[in-house]
């Protein structure tokens, strides 16, 4: 009898044990869940869900409701799925639990189940005032138009890059650098700073990587960035501003008592390193989230994610203009970019067109990407098709250069939801013009600009990278006229037109700019022995130079020729005379008026004075050198001595004015610009392309 007495008081004793170690881990995972750490959540979640009896039906299909919300929201599918049906099992559903089964049906591919799914969650939906009533009645028809996009296929082709590519996550790839040589992407791999683990995904927390191409054009392996960029929270989903010189990126703190919202922050880069974020204002309110940040290709504003009232529902994507004094004035995209559900990590290729993902929109399953082309009045939307759109989630697109390739990540065919880096590639016909502007006889030009103008109506400001460069598309059948400019330079225009393409092709045009404060070398320009005769092999760098002056009327000029030491000081003084007239003469003979032309023959009185690019040509120069007789005679080889001479014998010009023929007799200017009645934002942006 006491040995009957003894079991039973521990059986009792267990039970109860049972429930109170399941009613802790409730309240552990509720604790976790407000936080919105949903791993150590769901972890709790199926603790307690294990430890509840079975004949206790409802209070299991309770917390296997609050373990699959756990596990969908960290996008492991397969267990919310199978939490999901012990819900249904215990009849505990709500009105949202078949939309939610449906949604983890898409992802797994089964299109059947889930518009049924779908179907039966219009039903308990009906009459309803609720959100989510229109996302389920677009789930149906994603569900049934998936296997038809799915048949279809594109041509796109796609490659997982495992280069890239850990034993956890990795996503949100974004390419820098001047010719797209850098990649920057975010991971939870175990290289990321910090010790603890994420209670929202159980992994490191996020920190944003890269990889550098070598010189045979080949990824190397990823790096850490060692500077204060990485902290031991999460950061991510970056995107740099158009001179590569500021990076925006999302960042989520970890605070132990309060909810964690993202926020967006910026850094600058100095020399090679990153600056340690600061926090970006966007916005007064502090209860939302604001993440994923996208630089629309002019630099005017920044595309977000947000969470913040006023939008559509869910996550929606909102941009903020970018002045000079920091963040500007709101907006919602509004339809038909937003839905009721979650639109997120938005990016540009260079043409304009907005790239996001979207749950919101009928796709393959989870987030799919879509296409948002600007319009007059509006956006005009494009859903990719498959492979690029899978049944799992689909985002972060980024474009090596204006080519429809580059990479994004997907959480495709991975049981616990974890991303990697992919390679797209669609085929088309691209023509594109790549541009290249630098001083003559000098460097590039990062701070000059570009105005391109088109018959078809195209009228483009268009910015420079840090090597000088841009690249532009063009349509075939348009005449076109690029304006190379920076401020210190004259003017340099180029025309082009493209009949017609069958193949992608890219055209080069050269910008060389004019400096208006030092001497400009005229390459090319030769003159028959020992007198003033222009060689034909001139003419080619004769046109060039009335081209120039065409291009800048309102510049007049000094034409000077220069000889090297040997002779007399008067003989060669004479001889630089006749040949500097020469060069005057051929410009007048070819439109040029003559007051804007003054020829000076120098002889040996100015030698060259060495600039910096010199010397990447001759290595015994340095810059500044002073080719003197005494500096030539100096050097030991005659080789190299006679190099010096050559540098010596030149023709060169130089700006004397910029404002001739814009004043009348009176000094009043000639063609004063008419007033437009703009606003004081198009004033500064009109101005110049007014001039154009």
């Amino acid at each position: 009898m006491r040995r009957i007495d003894t079991l039973l008081y521990i059986v009792v004793v267990a039970v109860l044990l049972v429930g109170c170690g399941a009613d802790n881990a409730m309240k552990k995972g509720d604790k976790f869940y407000a936080l919105g750490e949903y791993y150590d959540a769901a972890t709790q979640y199926k603790k307690a869900y294990t430890q509840t009896p079975t004949k206790d039906r409802k209070l299991r299909g309770l917390r296997a409701m609050k373990m699959a919300d756990c596990y969908r929201r960290i996008n492991n599918t397969q267990r919310a799925l199978a939490a999901y049906n012990n819900v249904v099992r215990y009849k505990q559903q709500d009105s949202l639990t078949m939309y939610y089964i449906g949604l983890q049906q898409m992802k797994n591919g089964d299109y059947k189940g889930a518009e049924k799914s779908f179907a039966a969650a219009v039903d308990s939906l009906s009459g309803t005032d609720s959100p989510f009533l229109p996302l389920a009645k677009e789930g149906v028809k994603a569900a049934r138009q998936a296997p038809i996009w799915k048949k279809e296929g594109s041509k796109y082709s796609i490659k997982r890059e495992d280069n890239f590519n850990s034993r956890r996550a990795d996503f949100s790839p974004m390419l820098a650098g001047d010719d797209d040589g850098q990649i920057y992407f975010t991971s939870t791999r175990n290289q990321a700073q910090g010790d603890e683990l994420s209670g929202i995904t159980g992994t490191k927390y996020s920190d944003i990587f890269y990889a550098q191409k070598d010189e045979k054009g080949k990824w190397g392996k990823p790096q850490t960035i060692d500077s204060e960029l990485n902290s031991s929270f999460d950061e991510g989903a970056c995107c740099f501003s158009a001179d590569g010189k500021t990076m925006y990126l999302t960042q989520c703190k970890t605070d132990p008592s309060y909810p964690r919202y993202a926020v967006i922050c910026k850094s600058q880069r100095s020399d090679a390193s990153w600056s340690k974020p600061t926090e970006l204002a966007i916005s007064k309110d502090t209860l939302s989230t604001f993440a994923h940040p996208a630089v629309s290709p002019d630099d005017q504003w920044l595309y977000f994610v947000s969470d913040m009232p006023g939008g559509q529902g869910g996550y929606d994507i909102w941009r903020a203009s970018l002045t000079s004094n920091g963040i500007g004035s709101l907006e919602n995209l509004g339809e038909p970019i937003n839905t009721p559900g979650d639109e997120m990590f938005p990016t540009f290729r260079p043409n304009g067109d907005l790239y996001f993902s979207s749950n919101g929109h009928p796709g393959l399953g989870g987030l799919d990407i879509f296409i948002a082309k600007p319009m007059e009045n509006g956006w005009k939307m494009e859903h990719p098709g498959f492979p690029l759109n899978s049944q799992g989630d689909d985002f972060g697109m980024t474009f090596e250069g204006l080519h429809n390739r580059g990479y994004f990540s997907s959480n495709r065919g991975d049981a616990r939801g974890w991303d990697h880096i992919y390679s797209f590639e669609k085929s088309e016909v691209l023509v594109t013009v790549k541009g290249w502007l630098y001083e003559m006889d000098g460097y590039e030009l990062p701070a000059g600009q570009v105005y391109m103008v088109g018959n078809d109506g195209t009228n483009l400001k268009l910015s420079v990278k840090g090597d000088g460069s841009f690249t532009q598309e063009i349509e075939t059948g348009v005449d076109y006229v690029f304006l190379g400019t920076c401020k210190g330079y004259l003017n340099h225009k180029e025309e082009l037109r493209v009949d017609t393409a069958t193949v992608s092709a890219e055209y080069v045009l050269q910008f060389p700019l004019a400096d208006i404060s030092a001497p400009v070398l005229i390459d090319n320009i030769f003159y028959d022995f020992d007198k003033a005769t222009l060689r034909p092999e001139s003419k080619t760098a004769l046109d060039e130079l009335v081209k120039l002056l065409n291009e800048n009327p309102n510049v007049t000029i000094e034409l000077s020729a220069h000889t090297d030491y040997k002779g007399s000081a008067a003989y060669n003084e004479r001889l630089s005379q006749r040949r500097a007239e020469s060069v005057v003469n051929y410009l007048i003979e070819h439109g040029i008026a003559a007051d804007r032309l003054t020829p000076k023959g120098y002889g040996k009185l100015k030698p060259k004075t060495v600039k910096r690019k010199l010397t990447e040509k001759f290595p015994f120069l340095k810059e500044g050198d002073v080719l003197t007789e005494e500096f030539i005679k100096a050097i030991k080889d005659e080789e190299q001595q006679e190099e010096c001479n050559q540098l010596n014998r030149r023709t060169e010009f130089i700006v004397l004015r910029t404002t001739y023929g814009m004043f009348d007799e009176e000094g009043k200017l000639k063609n004063p610009p008419k007033p437009k009645d703009t606003t004081e934002e198009d004033k500064t942006t009109n101005a110049d392309d007014d001039w154009f």
